[in-house]
């Protein structure tokens, strides 16, 4: 039987029943689609939380692994003003004026964790003075970083370690004058570092010095990863004639703001670029 046959509260009913079905579906619908957004919120509301944990985490071990690098450095550079207080006043006092810019510029940084290269190169000159000091002369060293390169961002004293160790576990060793070298240059899209030293190589140093080495080392490579994860490579080369290479590969990035600066460095021993 059709619907034009039945009665007016059939029909009337029939429409009602229809109307409420529909609003019926449109409701269940609304109040699904509404309730998938709040957790959708909800869940994102927990992952930022879980990653605004995660880099405060990672801050803290960052700033941990800094801490425990100037102490280290502290303690290194002390001990040879000590030394040179008992031969040599004015080379000692020289030391010290270089070692309170070195503490000026580190407590300027703050929290910054990641700086431009030029301005980590500075604080390096101050530390080749300071050894240059010490070796009274026996030592060259040289700075050679391409334009392109002096802006990229870097770890804050990710080199002081490592020319550290090429001056202790390297050229000390050297009989004679020793060289220390610092490039870097834009490498295929990365920012290749190398540290350069003369020395007796790897395999000569002691288990004392070895253990030594490793501590610097080892906060080097923790903190490249915990910067830039898999995305960095660190490794120690060593040549038949004793030098001994440190190389880091790191994304290349700049500030947000780059500034004109030129950066020209010339020392005694250039040195073949291998």
């Amino acid at each position: 039987m059709g619907l034009h046959n039945k009665t007016y509260l059939h029909r009337l009913q029939y429409y009602l029943d229809s109307e409420f079905t529909q609003q019926l579906v449109i409701f269940w619908f609304t109040f699904c689609l509404f309730r998938a957004i709040l957790i959708y919120q909800r869940f994102r509301e927990r992952e930022f939380a879980a990653a605004q944990l995660e880099t405060q985490l990672t801050q803290a071990q960052l700033r941990a692994l800094r801490m425990q690098l100037n102490p280290h450095f502290l303690f290194n550079t002390m001990n040879s003003v000590s030394s040179l207080m008992r031969s040599d006043m004015e080379a000692a006092d020289q030391v010290l004026e270089q070692l309170s810019s070195m503490l000026r510029i580190t407590l300027d940084r703050g929290e910054q964790q990641l700086i431009p290269l030029t301005e980590e190169v500075d604080f390096i000159q101050l530390y080749l003075g300071i050894q240059k000091t010490r070796f009274r002369g026996t030592v060259h060293h040289y700075v050679a970083i391409e334009p392109e390169s002096l802006d990229a961002l870097v770890p804050t004293m990710i080199l002081q370690p490592i020319v550290e160790n090429a001056y202790l576990h390297g050229v000390a060793k050297t009989v004679g004058e020793g060289f220390i070298g610092i490039e870097a240059q834009n490498h295929e899209g990365q920012l290749r570092i190398c540290v350069r030293n003369s020395g007796k190589g790897l395999a000569y140093r002691s288990p004392a010095e070895t253990a030594k080495e490793r501590v610097g080392i080892a906060n080097v490579k923790s903190r490249l990863e915990l910067h830039y994860g898999n995305a960095q490579c660190f490794e120690l080369k060593e040549f038949s004639d004793g030098e001994v290479q440190a190389i880091l590969l790191l994304p290349l990035q700049y500030p947000t703001r780059l500034t004109d600066k030129t950066l020209e460095y010339a020392y005694d021993y250039p040195g073949d670029h291998r």
